[in-house]
């Protein structure tokens, strides 16, 4: 998405930056993984479909019709061709205590995992599912994923206008379907045929109000023109 692809978003355990060619060789090494290929339901793409998927997500427009939000929360991958419209919003989550301890270091190193928006609804501009991959996992258990979750609403709906969020989680992965009920997402429907569940939260002035108070701390950079400052 063009709408971010200058934007980095420095918070307390977290650091997303978009998604660049220096992230594609480190994101196709987790793909290669089959407990993430099993928790993501997807198949492994070579490193040259990597390439083309990450250019189709910067240009955010002409994308391949299966689009694979790679996630460890068990969020099932839909098949689907996307109109020209419809936008999708990713992030790469780097480990922010690696990012600042080592001034100059290439992100790739620091790189945790992805969190993405799909706005893929015509009907309801307004609504954004949203998915989350915490793939590295030294980083698994320790916040990372509610945080990027949090920084991701606000700018969802702070910059692109959105009113509601929408997750697609594997039944069986509890911890996730947790995590996002404490963030005041509510269940709304189960699939037994992708064995999924679907939450759902919706923005009001008091949620909002929260979430901005929940991500106070966040400090939006233009990506690239800043450099981890040592602690």
């Amino acid at each position: 998405m063009k709408l971010n692809e200058n934007v980095l978003l420095l918070g307390k355990k977290v650091v997303l930056v978009p998604y660049t060619p220096a992230h594609v060789p480190r994101y196709h090494e987790w793909m290669k993984s089959e407990d993430l290929q099993r928790l993501t339901a997807s198949e492994p793409l070579s490193l040259e479909q990597e390439y083309a998927m990450q250019q189709s997500w910067r240009e955010d427009a002409d994308r391949p019709a299966i689009s694979q939000p790679h996630s460890s929360l068990l969020c099932r991958v839909e098949v689907m061709t996307l109109s020209p419209l419809s936008s999708e919003c990713t992030f790469i989550v780097l480990d922010a205590e690696k990012w600042r301890a080592q001034p100059g270091t290439p992100e790739e190193s620091c790189m945790a995992g992805d969190v993405n928006l799909f706005l893929t609804d015509l009907g309801d501009p307004g609504l954004g599912e949203i998915e989350v991959m915490i793939a590295e996992p030294s980083c698994r258990g320790r916040g990372f994923g509610t945080e990027a979750v949090l920084m991701m609403m606000s700018y969802g709906v702070t910059k692109l206008g959105l009113r509601n969020f929408e997750a697609k989680i594997g039944q069986a992965n509890e911890p996730s379907i947790r995590m996002f009920r404490k963030l005041h997402f509510d269940q709304v429907s189960v699939s037994s045929v992708f064995q999924e569940v679907t939450l759902r939260l919706t923005v009001s002035e008091l949620e909002r109000q929260w979430l901005l108070q929940q991500t106070s701390h966040v400090q939006e950079k233009p990506y690239r023109a800043v450099s981890p400052e040592p602690p």
